[in-house]
């Protein structure tokens, strides 16, 4: 049929690392995937192609296709990703760090090839979502990734307070990320808009040597112990019922 899929496509969601150097969070049959792969959509191509070369130390950089998939502007990649896999690739998916589509890029190709009926095949490997929320001690049989929250100080207090009132209805775990650099304001507007008996967990530096903690703590102990050292660190927060 033209147009359709060849039936040799196939689109791999690989993981990388959330922090450069630790291959060990990556497991061995991700380099079996990559070795199918002909084309590679990546967010950051110059890292994409160093993490694999750290993978895969004969991999010839220059055999493969590479196109950028930038935050924010998947659906322009689309008209490229269909192509290829009409063309009959194996397609690579990789994000800056952690599984594509899971807080990171990739989640438009992914509809597009389940709508074109093409097999898509996630591969284990870490993400921070997940990490951070089976460290916390929060529950982990209902919870809400809800991505960055406003960054307008009054409408960031809203979203706290729905966050709150979804975990004293229902005991639902919520999980949210901020940019390293606004992560002492996000602590501050924690601290100041939940309630003492509300859990407050933040994970920094995830897998990396230099992991400083995963802490859970009820608010009003987090403000007793002053505000964690999280300016410009990679982090994920997340809230939940008290102990």
């Amino acid at each position: 049929m033209p147009g359709a899929p060849q039936e040799t496509s196939k689109v791999f969601l690989i993981p990388s690392e959330l922090s450069e150097g630790i291959q060990d969070c990556i497991p061995e049959y991700v380099l079996n995937a990559v070795k199918e792969c002909t084309v590679f959509f990546v967010e950051n191509e110059r890292t994409a192609r160093r993490y694999l070369k750290r993978l895969w130390k004969e991999m010839v950089i220059d055999d493969y296709e590479w196109r950028v998939l930038k935050k924010g502007e998947e659906r322009a990649s689309v008209a490229d990703f269909e192509r290829d896999l009409n063309d009959g690739h194996t397609v690579g998916i990789i994000s800056e760090a952690g599984c594509p589509g899971v807080a990171d890029p990739g989640q438009v190709l992914i509809a597009k090839a389940q709508a074109m009926g093409v097999k898509v095949c996630p591969l284990v490997g870490p993400s921070s979502v997940l990490l951070a929320l089976m460290a916390s001690g929060m529950s982990g049989q209902s919870f809400r990734f809800a991505g960055y929250l406003p960054i307008d100080a009054g409408e960031r207090r809203k979203a706290i307070k729905a966050m709150e009132e979804e975990i004293l209805k229902t005991g639902t775990t919520q999980i949210f990320i901020e940019t390293p650099y606004r992560n002492r304001q996000l602590m501050q507007a924690l601290l100041e808009t939940c309630r003492n008996e509300t859990c407050l967990c933040v994970a920094v530096n995830i897998t990396s040597p230099n992991e400083e903690y995963i802490r859970t703590l009820p608010v009003k102990k987090w403000k007793s112990s002053g505000m964690p050292d999280i300016n410009k660190k990679p982090a994920i927060f997340l809230l939940g019922a008290g102990f």
